[in-house]
């Protein structure tokens, strides 16, 4: 006689109410939403496009929005006349020489750096690759008085190379810290394949090393020229009105005029309209760089 075991065959695990709720709104009211927050974000951006192109009294007189039903309000004169101070010219100049030189310098070193770190042995490199570590907490305002003086004392306080000086030094350990973990993830075969061609360490790194490295290249030079584009404290420390980048510039016209609400608008979107241009160019290039080693 034999028994016969009957089991019961359990169903799906019933889902919990935020899987319930997520599974919802996975669809079109999530995608609704999230157009509606961007354009809720995209607004100010907006507002302050077609500010620029108003002449001061319709700003002083209605909203932004109502130039997009009168579109005979826009006019190019505040651009033509921010355009036409020598000072807005050459600190537009300044400000990319500043920001392009430093980026170069930041990424190239920080290449170098970062390859030496993952990949050649010398005495002490964990210890050291922790030190550059150590550096990403030190905040900028610690080191704004003692450059200020030490560059003084070189000859390099109110130059534009002191300005690049500031930003390569405060970007190299973040440079060295993303680049060495990205090199680090490069196959170990590819490696000892070249070294079996014949290739040392300079034809490794210009030729299999810095190909790969293109994405987290272009991520580094991004977050690099936002930061010094962008940047007010360092200039305005380490410039004077010949070195001037355009931060700086529009503060002081700022301070000048009080109320020139139309000189802001126009020197705000111009200050905002070239890192656009440079992220909008490497965008693919900068989600690749952010999602490497994500997916193994």
């Amino acid at each position: 006689m034999t028994d016969t075991v009957t089991t019961e065959t359990a169903g799906p695990p019933k889902a919990s109410l935020g899987s319930r709720i997520a599974g919802r709104t996975a669809g079109g009211a999530l995608r609704v939403f999230l157009i509606v927050m961007a354009l809720v974000w995209l607004t100010p951006t907006v507002g302050l496009l077609v500010s620029s192109f108003r002449d001061p009294a319709d700003i002083a007189e209605s909203g932004w929005w109502k130039a997009l039903t009168a579109p005979s309000e826009l006019t190019t004169e505040a651009y033509s006349t921010l355009l036409g101070k020598e000072a807005i010219t050459d600190a537009l100049l300044n400000s990319v020489y500043i920001t392009v030189t430093s980026t170069v310098l930041v990424v190239v070193i920080g290449a170098m750096a970062g390859y030496a770190f993952a990949w050649m042995e010398f005495k002490g490199r964990d210890w050291w690759f922790v030190a550059v570590v150590a550096l990403l907490v030190v905040p900028v305002q610690i080191a704004l008085i003692p450059l200020a003086r030490l560059f003084g004392d070189i000859g390099l306080f109110g130059n534009v190379f002191g300005v690049i000086l500031f930003h390569v030094g405060f970007g190299l350990p973040f440079a060295v810290f993303l680049l060495r973990n990205f090199f680090a993830e490069i196959p170990r075969e590819l490696m000892e394949a070249a070294r079996l061609d014949g290739a040392g360490e300079a034809r490794l790194f210009f030729t299999v090393v810095m190909p790969l490295g293109g994405p987290a290249l272009a991520s580094l030079g991004i977050f690099q020229f936002l930061w010094v584009w962008n940047d007010l404290l360092v200039a305005l420390t380490f410039s004077n009105t010949e070195s001037q980048p355009l931060t700086v510039a529009l503060a002081r016209q700022s301070r000048a005029f009080s109320q020139n609400i139309d000189t802001f608008a126009t020197g705000a979107f111009l200050s905002m309209i070239i890192p656009l241009a440079v992220f909008f160019a490497f965008q693919r290039q900068f989600v690749s760089g952010v999602m490497a080693g994500a997916v193994k």
